[in-house]
């Protein structure tokens, strides 16, 4: 069966290129971006694990840890990192599993018949600190992910949980934001959005973005 939206992230344990995962412990209060892989040396794949690695500060802003798999043995999985930082001009600093038995691929349901039968597509699954899947994408093995588009999901994610907004197409940290149609308490709204809201439509309410920090770039 495959994962949902709001689901449960099961939880597993699996050797990596870090030692033995037990996924649940090593999550620990952090938002997680779990991320596969259809096999080691693979072109694409090099490029994704480098710019993942190299997003290391940006993940960490916002309290995300990285972890990528595929189904290679850890062996092979540590002889690729090497070409990784060779070539991507980064430091691999993220487990990547080593998924030999289709154990993970099969809770994530990251492997597509259809697609490839033995190796994982390009599958991606943000988990929050209450082990909920938030966000799932999933690519076909020629395309790499767009991981300036999972920043910026995960912004909006965390933006949205903290307050009674959602985030329109496009939006990006710092625009203006929709307030919630469930919200109609007008002393709520003042006390909450002090900046105001302009009404669009009675069901279209756009106000500035109400976190006014949001640290460093």
């Amino acid at each position: 069966m495959s994962l949902r939206l709001g689901d449960t992230a099961p939880d597993f344990e699996q050797d990596s290129t870090e030692g033995k995962i037990h996924f649940y412990d090593w999550l620990g209060d952090s938002w997680g971006v779990l991320f596969s892989h259809p096999a080691d040396f693979t072109p694409v794949c090099t490029t994704e694990l480098g710019l993942t690695a190299k997003l290391k500060d940006q993940f960490a802003k916002r309290n995300v840890k990285a972890i990528a798999l595929s189904v290679d043995p850890v062996d092979s999985h540590k002889e690729w990192v090497k070409d990784i930082e060779e070539t991507q001009g980064c430091s691999v600093n993220f487990p990547i599993i080593a998924d030999e038995d289709r154990k993970v691929s099969e809770l994530y349901d990251m492997i597509h018949p259809n697609a490839d039968s033995s190796l994982t597509v390009r599958s991606l699954f943000v988990i929050d600190p209450n082990k909920k899947v938030r966000l799932i994408i999933t690519y076909p093995a020629s395309t790499g992910r767009n991981f300036n588009e999972v920043l910026r999901v995960i912004d909006s994610l965390q933006l949205t949980d903290e307050h009674k907004v959602a985030t329109p197409g496009n939006w990006e940290r710092g625009g203006d934001v929709v307030i919630v149609p469930s919200l109609q308490d007008e002393e709520e709204i003042k006390e909450r959005f002090p900046q105001g809201y302009k009404a669009v439509k009675s069901y279209l309410r756009m106000t500035p973005d109400p976190k006014t920090n949001w640290g460093g770039d």
